[in-house]
């Protein structure tokens, strides 16, 4: 199973402070929260750790998951950075994904899951945006959605409307997000939308990984 020895070699950056008991070894979990969240289903990725000798329900890598609270890291200083939203539906009902996006490095800044669109929710997003990255310099690259000018006006950020260019960047990472979550039909069934923020944003620091 060579793909699987390529995938846990590359996990160490998965962080297992909150495990309590050891009960599984720590290479399986951390390969298992990286397969589940790089492309397999539960069903999928418990049937990999079983062929590996590791038994675990659904619900233990789910949990794996949840637990670890991955997010995307700090401390970048972007010169642009492309800002848009998407529909994800949860439960059918539909919920906004937020995403700051670099365009130059194609890495997530920073991701949020949000009931609706507003330009208050917006201003949440900058202000978390703000305290994890140096971005009081660059250019916010956003469509014609009002609600994401104002807030930019509101934070005294430089905005720059544009449809196409660099924040084509952030319709392709939508695009790969929903690619990703097929196999829930782009959809997440049973689970709070704390829950599918938590997994969203660990696909976001995995792909940031890839594209280092």
């Amino acid at each position: 199973m060579p793909e699987i020895t390529r995938l846990s070699d590359g996990s160490d950056w998965i962080e297992l402070d909150f495990v309590e008991r050891q009960r599984t070894p720590e290479f399986a979990m951390r390969l298992g929260i990286q397969m589940h969240v790089a492309r397999l289903s539960l069903s999928n990725t418990i049937s990999i750790l079983e062929r590996l000798g590791v038994e675990r329900s659904r619900t233990a890598v789910h949990n794996w998951v949840q637990k670890a609270d991955l997010q995307p890291e700090g401390g970048a200083s972007p010169n642009h950075v492309a800002l848009d939203e998407t529909v994800i539906r949860i439960n059918d009902q539909q919920y906004w994904l937020y995403a700051a996006i670099d365009p130059e490095t194609n890495i997530f800044l920073h991701i949020r899951l949000f009931s609706t669109y507003t330009t208050g929710l917006t201003e949440i997003l900058l202000s978390e945006l703000r305290e994890k990255h140096d971005v009081e310099t660059a250019v916010f690259l956003v469509d014609d959605a009002q609600w994401l000018q104002t807030a930019l006006d509101r934070h005294d950020l430089d905005c720059r409307y544009e449809r196409h260019g660099n924040r084509n960047v952030v319709e392709r990472l939508f695009r790969e997000i929903k690619r990703r979550t097929s196999s829930f039909s782009n959809t997440f069934n049973h689970v709070e939308p704390t829950t599918a923020e938590s997994w969203l944003q660990a696909l976001a620091v995995w792909w940031n990984r890839c594209q280092s």
